[in-house]
């Protein structure tokens, strides 16, 4: 109950006003993202590069509610871009999501953001990760990633939630195309008839979709590339100590080399893990999520873990 309820308050505008008045609330924040400005987050990309941690930054944002806020949301990925064209040596992508690009408004005009997203990204020898949102934009979020597809975009992955029953379907027919996929729980609050409202459930759906995702990066031999920019299919994104051992054992018992797959961990969360996973030799790759549209996005982190919660109720009693 208690998930549901910050699940609704990420999406309610007067939440959104109270809380973002609060300055304790951006000191908790700040925990998860790495500031509001784009020389921020290229400042956290060098730190963790400096640990043989790679990124991917995501200039917050989602449900854009008109064309001209599309268009800045579009024109600010640009900038992310275009700083990563300017710095060669930063071990980052980017991660978009489709809303804030217009996918709510008109369809067409999310297309055509897109594209331009990934033509400048190709300019800039950068992927670009589309992540999946709740479920009235899986559909169209798949199909408009094969769209780019088809119009000979390589440089584009996608993400799918193992909460949801459709998942499996969904991967099998994503790795058939060999596309980079984010494995994540899930995040948004769906109906039983969508998802699984258990979750060891969610967890055992989890680990199959690993065995797909590995299993279609050893037939077809997907690695991480040496600029540490270009994923292979799998991308293990948990926290969940035990999904990363299953995702480990699965990867040996098989005999997937280390660069076969990379996991992937938020900001803020687990930087002890992250650290011994890269002492290990695997590709660990941070998702730094940056901008002034943080509301959203922080109380999806509250909402996943008790821990996060009485984190950001000291700081209220600290004032």
């Amino acid at each position: 109950m208690l998930r549901s309820f910050l699940i609704y308050l990420s999406k309610a505008a007067w939440a959104q006003n109270l809380v973002t008045g609060w300055g304790f609330a951006w000191r908790t924040a700040s925990r998860f993202i790495a500031g509001t400005k784009l020389d921020d987050a290229m400042r956290v990309v060098r730190e963790l590069n400096a640990k043989g941690i790679n990124a991917t930054l995501d200039h917050l944002g989602e449900h854009t509610n008109t064309p001209e806020e599309a268009q800045q949301a579009t024109d600010d990925i640009f900038a992310t871009l275009d700083a990563l064209g300017a710095d060669s040596s930063a071990r980052a992508n980017v991660s978009i999501k489709l809303t804030q690009i217009g996918l709510g408004l008109d369809e067409g005009l999310c297309a055509q953001n897109l594209e331009r997203i990934l033509a400048r990204a190709k300019k800039n020898n950068t992927f670009v990760r589309v992540d999946i949102e709740d479920t009235p934009y899986t559909d169209k979020t798949i199909n408009l990633y094969y769209l780019m597809r088809e119009k000979g975009y390589t440089n584009v992955g996608t993400a799918v939630q193992s909460y949801l029953y459709r998942a499996e379907a969904d991967t099998h027919r994503l790795v058939q195309d060999k596309t980079p996929i984010r494995l994540v729980k899930g995040a948004y609050k769906e109906p039983p008839e969508k998802a699984f409202p258990k979750k060891a459930d969610v967890d055992a759906n989890y680990d199959l979709l690993t065995k797909i995702m590995i299993d279609a990066s050893l037939a077809n031999q997907t690695k991480l590339s040496a600029d540490c920019r270009f994923p292979p299919i799998p991308a293990i994104a948990s926290q969940d100590e035990k999904r990363i051992a299953f995702a480990r054992q699965y990867a040996d018992k098989v005999g997937l080399p280390k660069d076969g797959l990379e996991f992937q961990m938020l900001y803020g969360i687990r930087r002890d893990l992250q650290e011994q996973l890269v002492k290990e030799g695997y590709p660990v790759r941070v998702y730094v999520p940056f901008g002034t549209h943080w509301y959203p996005y922080f109380m999806r982190r509250l909402a996943e873990r008790p821990a996060n919660i009485w984190f950001f109720i000291s700081n209220f009693f600290k004032g």
